[in-house]
């Protein structure tokens, strides 16, 4: 079998276990760029943005643009609301990904998915961030309680009705407690904006 047919079907099997390939993923695993674009030209698989491919007709879920936003920006974090979405909190349906970066850190530019930055840093940037698996793929994701204080934090951005819409529901359906969402506002500088709500509310 000659190296250019080996290298395409190892370029495909990865495309297959991991639903979007970065071209950088592909040359980390000893995978030649023209491997890709033999795949593409055939049909097998297609270029959804510049350097990501994926399987023309994969099985998506609602959260995949997450996903594909989380592979073009490895170091952003998934916030507000798009994370509001993800969490099934409030009824925002957002047109864009919502993302956070280190405001110290590049500003990358994506032609897809579109993506909305907003900028951190230090405690607020880190606290409550944990990874959840879409599509394959793990993401890096505000939780429920610190995606509820960055709305408050964020509230030019997202408006105060949002903030409290989440806050509401959240503690309703008890996705989140008082306690942690009081300790995050802390960690986040809005103590004293959320205090008088939560208190209203527990």
């Amino acid at each position: 079998m000659s190296t250019s047919i080996t290298q395409t079907k190892r370029a495909l099997n990865l495309v297959h276990k991991r639903t979007l390939v970065r071209l950088c993923d592909a040359r980390e695993s000893g995978i030649h760029p023209e491997a890709l674009r033999r795949l593409v030209n055939s049909g097998k698989i297609i270029r959804v943005s510049r350097g990501v491919y994926s399987l023309p007709n994969r099985d998506q879920s609602q959260h995949t643009d997450l996903a594909h936003a989380a592979t073009r920006v490895r170091h952003g974090v998934i916030c507000l609301l798009s994370a509001l979405q993800y969490h099934d909190i409030g009824t925002q349906l957002p047109h864009e990904v919502w993302m956070m970066i280190d405001r110290r850190a590049h500003h990358p530019r994506v032609d897809h998915p579109p993506i909305r930055f907003v900028l951190g840093s230090g405690r607020a940037l880190a606290a409550g961030v944990s990874r959840v698996e879409i599509d394959g793929h793990q993401v890096r994701m505000t939780n429920i309680a610190k995606t509820v204080v960055d709305c408050f934090r964020y509230r030019r951005h997202v408006g105060l009705d949002v903030a409290l819409e989440a806050l509401r529901e959240a503690l309703r359906e008890r996705k989140c407690t008082p306690a942690e969402l009081s300790r995050l506002s802390v960690v986040c500088r809005v103590g004293a904006l959320m205090r008088p709500y939560l208190e209203a509310l527990t």
